[in-house]
């Protein structure tokens, strides 16, 4: 007989049993299930606890009902019922359900709660376009790129055609803790980098220092905060954010006197609807005021970019990137403590680089939470991207299947998530915004995962690196098989450059930090000078024009140059694996943005990208 903590965990989406990337079947153990278990607030250490457990009744999850926008949901309602729909207005009725407009709604029948997921049942798919990628943070010479170097990047891409400008995660960070400067470990999803505001210039160079440099340029935005006179339009924004950033600023001031985490403050200040809480609210009054000016700086700052992009005729705009999960003890996790799991974080499964996984310290989603709640914190997550940009890259998509948590003291495993609705809950907010969506596919694919995706018009990442028919010997796909709903690059961020590809410059770079041994160093280079003729086989020579050429011709939708290809750059941004080993997110591009848009390499590109017939929706 399975042991009762095995059944619970199962009831509650842990998945009993996977596959690995090496092909190892990997059973879910009793240490793993309670850990897991513990993560989503539920306690049961032993079996007869598991056995005794029932959630309160109080607490009962409701029910996802999808159904298509402005139709009638699928509900048969023999009594009376009461819907409240997602702007809050309310209805009372009989039998038959009114219509549902576009939106998330609840509806109550008797002890019965359900929520109505009214989407559309896809996105339409963007016309053929293309456009780059470019790191934000390494756009200037000197000090971290901003906002400013942004705008400019911009509207030089429009005049070559380009549809989109695509970017890091400008997710808020953590401008007290200036070594956690990874954009994919933010601090709140739905607050913005204030980094990125111009101020300060730091040191000249190839790599940016951090440790400098975010410390001056919070001192020269809070010397032109004190020099600045007030707005109107500042304070209907604080109006409008209301208290969700009132709770941001006071995360914000009181990391400046307890540090950037909060599970080291003091105990009182741990909850902030805590007394302390409130009377710290009122005692730093002027410096959440500072902390919010910096959010609204920040957000006019995007705003004002996406708008002259558009304007200068690209298709998107901009292309933003949202992180697959946050810094456990962050501003956001200390907000919203509900939505997420702790004891646990996000991750991967072992692979052939990594035997024990991989540990990425994310908090996920509580699956529990997110369904009790309606989907409110993915809703709004997604919303505040898309205020800002006409195309949204969603990282590690496959999270949306099944996450892979890994506790802190045991073996990880799956957990399941509400797929369908949350897909749902995508479409509901890229229709809003009448924007498109990417989401990062590659790894570990859960079966039917790219199938859901297609049919809800969301597209998918097909990496030319990775695209091949056969892995030894390589052989790599033909463009003509890349499918329709997709977004083409030869690489990514994490992942070499094409001429450090082609140089295995990245296999060098394992072998310096001693990742690689001699051996496997030159098995690695011999595998790679394979891999690198077999690409070269498809391509009329082997120059980046003709791989730009081969993305341009095949069917997928957009087309995704990126800045380091068209530099001629060898080494890639993030080298996974690493932490201070190698300059991750620290390399600046070595030309200024309107020399980059202005490159030779660019202008070609552009000529080949309008000959395959990628030209978008220009106006």
């Amino acid at each position: 007989m399975s042991d009762a903590r095995l059944v619970l965990a199962r009831r509650m989406g842990v998945v009993a049993r996977y596959k690995d990337q090496t092909g190892t079947t990997r059973d879910t153990s009793v240490e793993t299930a309670v850990a897991l278990l513990a993560a989503m607030g539920i306690d049961t250490p032993t079996e007869r606890l598991a056995r005794a457990y029932k959630p309160e009744a109080s607490k009962a999850l409701p029910k996802d009902i999808i159904t298509d926008a402005d139709t009638v949901p699928p509900l048969d309602i023999a009594g009376d019922w009461n819907l409240t729909l997602e702007t809050g207005e309310t209805r009372e009725g009989r039998g038959a359900l009114p219509v549902l407009p576009l939106g998330i709604h609840t509806l109550r029948a008797g002890a019965r709660r359900w929520t109505l997921l009214a989407a559309p049942p896809a996105l339409p798919l963007p016309r053929r376009d293309w456009g780059v990628i470019a790191p934000l943070y390494g756009l200037s010479d000197r000090g971290i790129g901003d906002f400013d170097d942004l705008h400019a990047l911009g509207l030089g891409l429009a005049k070559t055609g380009a549809g989109f400008l695509g970017l890091n995660p400008v997710h808020a960070g953590f401008p007290t803790a200036p070594d956690v400067f990874s954009p994919y470990t933010p601090s709140h999803r739905r607050r913005l980098n204030v980094m990125h505001l111009p101020g300060a210039e730091g040191r000249p160079g190839a790599l940016i220092d951090y440790g400098a440099e975010i410390p001056a340029r919070m001192q020269a935005l809070r010397a032109a905060y004190d020099a600045w006179d007030g707005s109107p339009g500042f304070d209907a924004y604080l109006d409008r954010e209301g208290d969700s950033l009132q709770r941001f600023a006071l995360h914000q001031a009181l990391s400046e006197r307890h540090g950037a985490f909060w599970n080291t403050w003091p105990a009182s200040l741990q909850d902030p609807q805590s007394g302390a809480a409130r009377t710290a609210r009122a005692e730093l009054a002027t410096d959440l005021r500072f902390h919010a000016w910096l959010q609204w700086c920040a957000e006019a700052a995007l705003t004002d970019t996406q708008q002259a992009l558009r304007a200068a005729g690209m298709s998107h705009g901009l292309y933003l990137d949202l992180a697959v999960g946050t810094h456990p003890h962050g501003a956001e996790t200390w907000e919203d403590r509900g939505s997420f799991a702790f004891g646990a974080s996000l991750g991967a499964p072992p692979d052939a680089f990594s035997a024990d996984g991989q540990n990425w310290a994310l908090a996920p989603f509580n699956p529990q939470a997110l369904r009790a709640c309606a989907y409110a914190p993915l809703a709004e997550t997604l919303r505040r991207q898309l205020l800002f940009s006409g195309l949204l890259r969603i990282d590690h998509i496959l999270g949306f299947e099944r996450a892979f948590w890994v506790p802190d003291a045991a073996p990880g495993a799956y957990v399941k998530m509400p797929r369908d609705a949350m897909l749902a809950v995508i479409r509901i907010e890229a229709a809003r915004a009448n924007a498109s969506i990417v989401g990062e596919d590659l790894g570990n694919i859960p079966k039917g995962l790219r199938g859901a995706l297609e049919a809800s018009g969301i597209l998918g990442c097909r990496v030319a690196i990775f695209e091949r028919a056969r892995w030894s010997p390589p052989r790599f796909r033909k463009a003509s098989a890349y499918p329709d709903a997709s977004i083409a690059s030869f690489s990514t961020h994490d992942l070499p450059t094409w001429q450090g590809w082609r140089t295995g410059a990245d296999i060098g770079a394992h072998a310096r930090i001693g990742n690689l041994d001699d051996t496997g160093a030159a098995k690695a280079q011999a595998d790679r000078s394979a891999e690198v003729a077999a690409f070269d086989r498809m391509l009329a020579d082997p120059s980046l024009d003709a791989m730009h050429g081969f993305l341009a011709e095949t069917p997928a939708r957009l087309v995704a140059l990126q800045a380091e290809n068209l530099l001629g750059i060898a080494a890639q941004p993030n080298l996974p694996g690493t932490i201070d080993e190698y300059p991750n997110w620290r390399m600046r591009l070595p030309v200024s943005p309107e020399a980059l848009s202005c490159h030779d390499a660019l202008k070609s590109a552009a000529r080949i990208m309008a000959n395959a017939g990628r030209q978008g929706d220009r106006r």
